[in-house]
């Protein structure tokens, strides 16, 4: 998930905090102390339960800003049933004459399918996890980040009308790093090595651990924006993590990529989702 670029341990001590909040949204800038973040010693728990290929893993790249200030931002949201028992890990095959979602858009002009499975994530897990937190706009703002909610297109049953996936992880792309094949192709279509799969951006490997079934049929499949919605906040608060705690919101964002650019522009979309304000330029350093 994230870039997957080799970073640099980074130590984020409590006196630096304050030194790396140019790169956070000021409007989240609230709390006046922070835990160390990254790969510091107090991140011990985060590496403990996350394989280390999914320390900062490779996502698709963002399109263009949706800045859009006319967009709705009313929507319908889908009201899935909760997942019961565990769900059947796989990529389920669609026909390709798919039609859009008809779902008005949301705030910003994120697609009203996307944001009824970001408010469906946000549902069940205040019911299965309430001491996260986790806002919609937060997975909102991964989303924008990671793939611009599935481009833009998805159908009425929040699958992507084409597959998303990430960059192949064999090391010809410059400063990524190499991640040989944990699923044999049965998850990203690639054997030898693995590559980052669905809206949400999820290696292989990472999606079996946290794999979720957002929208209640049985299946746990990482290109359904319901179920990489809900898997992926699972991933986020995982560990005890408080989403209203900035020091521990930055902590999780820092799962998907070691790198506070990445915090800030997650952040910064964020805010703007919540705000209907669309992020200045300076709000999203290059990642």
């Amino acid at each position: 998930m994230g870039r997957h670029r080799k970073q640099p341990a980074v130590t984020v001590k409590r006196s630096s905090v304050i030194a790396l909040t140019g790169l956070v949204p000021a409007g989240l800038m609230a709390c006046t102390a922070a835990s160390n973040v990254g790969h510091g010693n107090t991140a011990n728990a985060v590496e403990q339960h996350l394989p280390a290929a999914d320390q900062g893993e490779l996502g698709a790249k963002p399109a263009a800003l949706m800045t859009d200030p006319g967009a709705t931002t009313e929507f319908v949201a889908n009201k899935m049933a909760k997942p019961s028992g565990p769900p059947v890990v796989k990529s389920v095959a669609l026909a390709d004459n798919r039609q859009l979602a008809a779902l008005p858009a949301g705030p910003m002009g994120v697609p009203g399918i996307a944001v009824a499975a970001y408010e469906n994530a946000e549902r069940i897990l205040a019911e299965e996890n309430p001491t996260c937190h986790m806002p919609w706009s937060m997975l909102a703002g991964i989303g924008r980040v990671e793939s611009t909610h599935a481009y833009g297109k998805a159908d009425a049953d929040g699958n992507p009308i084409n597959a998303v996936y990430g960059p192949v992880l064999d090391g010809s792309l410059y400063g990524n790093n190499v991640v040989r094949d944990t699923d044999g192709g049965e998850l990203d279509g690639l054997a030898g090595y693995d590559r980052a799969i669905g809206p949400m951006q999820f290696l292989p490997q990472t999606w079996k651990r946290y794999a979720a079934d957002g929208n209640g049929d049985g299946i746990a499949d990482p290109q359904n924006l319901y179920d990489a919605a809900l898997t992926a906040g699972k991933y986020l608060c995982d560990g005890g993590l408080n989403m209203r705690d900035l020091a521990q919101q930055s902590k999780a964002i820092l799962r998907y990529n070691n790198s506070m650019a990445y915090v800030a522009n997650v952040m910064a979309w964020e805010t703007s989702y919540s705000s209907g304000v669309a992020p200045r330029a300076g709000d999203l350093p290059r990642i």
